[in-house]
């Protein structure tokens, strides 16, 4: 690690590390990550339904994010490529983190060029650059997450996650509620759907991204001792970028084939199963998806067969994290830490796909949404994590995963109390408030246990696996949230998200006793 622990054991150096400047810096590298994920999801989703886009359609925009689910992929890309002209001058995380933060800003900048009502046409424009952007943002939650794991010692963790959540939240209130309130100040109303008020306010969004550039430039690079540097030639590295293309243009290419020409072949028969055809329509989706994935996995495995690319790097890439995760904690209790992995944050995730599109539907205007849910929502989830880490040392990591198992569910079905209410303020203040405060507590306690699975050897890789494993699921599902509300209503779909979240208790559960035994 590349910084000391300054912490000691008085109150006054505990409160003065609060302002170590490794601390304040993840604040602004987190207000940085946090600001692209909503223009994808809930801003983006309010553009599309004042432009009347189906409510399906806008669901569906958030298959855009995947990127987020899948960047374990090109982590090692990240963690092994060396950048012409960056690398040499910014080091190897900084670099990668002004390519991304860059192409975080190209990506919104595209956005607000777009216009969603431009028929077929503008709708696929809007989907490819939204996706540019899932994928950019990704690529920076990559160097980042490396960046806070490799830059401080294990015991300042907590501290940055800290800092660093509330700079996410910051991030997201910018471009949730503080894109509300700029397309409402250019002129943009439901009734009065104006496209340029938009374009404006995805411009000023890819102006503040600045702030990551400029925390970029300003930092130092972090040094881990023990870990080699870039030992590679660049034809090697060349070959490896050249294989990971080709990997993922036979993805793109088998996922989209299928897409054209064996799922219409199965319309008909989903179509047939009636309401319980959209479940079917899932499975289908989710089978196509990992074909793809294995499809993509085959071709590289080929490539090296054949001498393409040199298959010790290779191995060092993808197969050494993975056999060390399953080296260290076995392989029943590493299956079983994967799962509740993937499916901690079902619940939150699923029910955030379709919430702004429900305020909307409730007859809430965007200030109003953005007053509450956001700004109000904030506070409660910054206050939330600010309980959550006080927590988490004086009761441990699992016990309030499971309180923040329990409180997710819990909070979604308050959601339904909203739903029956209608457009009522105090109401949709009560829900929000206790949603973002249960939230803020577990997400901390979330945050410590990825870190205390990752191998400072394998930073990237392992943090990218398991922060994709964190969405993969929940995406997919959140993709058919709009077309179940359409189906059963908003009651019935706050109950199901309520329900996702209880095999998450056993997971929590079993987990803990299973990694007491190993350890």
């Amino acid at each position: 690690m590349s910084e000391s622990n300054p912490i000691s054991g008085s109150r006054t150096a505990m409160l003065r590390a609060w302002l170590h400047p490794q601390v304040l810096t993840m604040l602004f590298l987190g207000f940085s990550a946090g600001l692209p994920i909503l223009l994808i999801f809930s801003t983006l989703s309010v553009w599309l339904m004042e432009a009347g886009v189906s409510r399906s359609s806008v669901t569906f925009f958030s298959w855009a994010a995947l990127g987020y689910s899948f960047k374990f992929i090109w982590a090692p890309l990240v963690d092994k490529l060396p950048l012409p002209f960056l690398t040499r001058g910014f080091g190897r995380r900084r670099a990668w983190m002004l390519l991304s933060q860059f192409s975080v800003i190209t990506a919104i900048v595209w956005m607000g060029c777009t216009d969603p009502t431009a028929g077929e046409t503008g709708l696929v424009l809007m989907s490819l650059a939204a996706v540019f952007l899932g994928f950019s943002s990704a690529t920076q939650d990559i160097v980042i997450d490396a960046y806070r794991i490799e830059c401080v010692d294990e015991s300042m963790q907590a501290m940055l996650a800290s800092t660093y959540v509330a700079g996410y939240r910051i991030g997201m209130l910018v471009a949730g509620a503080g894109s509300l309130f700029v397309a409402s100040w250019f002129g943009t109303t439901p009734e009065l759907y104006d496209v340029s008020a938009w374009r404006m306010t995805y411009f000023v969004m890819a102006a503040v991204m600045l702030t990551g550039v400029v925390t970029t430039l300003i930092i130092k690079e972090p040094v881990v001792k023990g870990r080699s540097e870039y030992h590679y030639t660049a034809q090697q590295y060349l070959r490896f970028f050249l294989l990971f293309l080709f990997a993922a243009s036979c993805f793109a290419s088998c996922f989209f084939a299928m897409g054209s020409f064996v799922v219409p072949l199965l319309d008909p028969v989903i179509s047939s199963f009636g309401q319980h055809g959209k479940l079917l329509g899932f499975v289908v989706e989710v089978f196509r998806l990992f074909i793809s994935v294995a499809v993509a996995a085959c071709a590289g495995w080929t490539a090296v067969k054949v001498g393409f690319a040199d298959g010790d790097m290779l191995r060092e890439s993808y197969v050494e994290p993975v056999r060390n995760f399953f080296v260290r904690y076995g392989g029943n209790t590493a299956l079983l830490l994967l799962l509740l992995v993937g499916f901690y944050r079902v619940s939150d995730i699923v029910l955030g796909v379709v919430s702004n599109v429900f305020y909307v539907d409730m007859g809430f205007t965007k200030v109003e949404i953005a007053t509450v849910t956001k700004t109000f929502g904030l506070l409660m989830t910054i206050a939330g994590g600010f309980l959550g880490g006080m927590l988490t040392v004086r009761y441990g990591v699992y016990r309030i995963l499971l309180l923040g198992g329990v409180l997710a569910a819990a909070t979604n079905l308050l959601f339904m109390l909203l739903a029956r209410s209608g457009k009522d303020m105090l109401m949709l203040t009560v829900v929000i408030g206790t949603d973002n405060l249960c939230a803020g507590i577990a997400s901390i306690a979330f945050v410590a246990f990825l870190s205390s699975l990752t191998n400072i050897s394998f930073t990237a890789v392992q943090y990218a696996l398991f922060s994709s494993l964190m969405t993969l699921f929940p995406k997919l599902f959140g993709g058919y949230s709009g077309s179940i509300v359409s189906s059963y209503g908003y009651e019935k779909f706050f109950l199901l998200t309520a329900v996702m979240g209880v095999p998450v208790l056993v997971l929590v559960w079993f987990a803990e006793k299973l990694v007491r035994k190993e350890t």
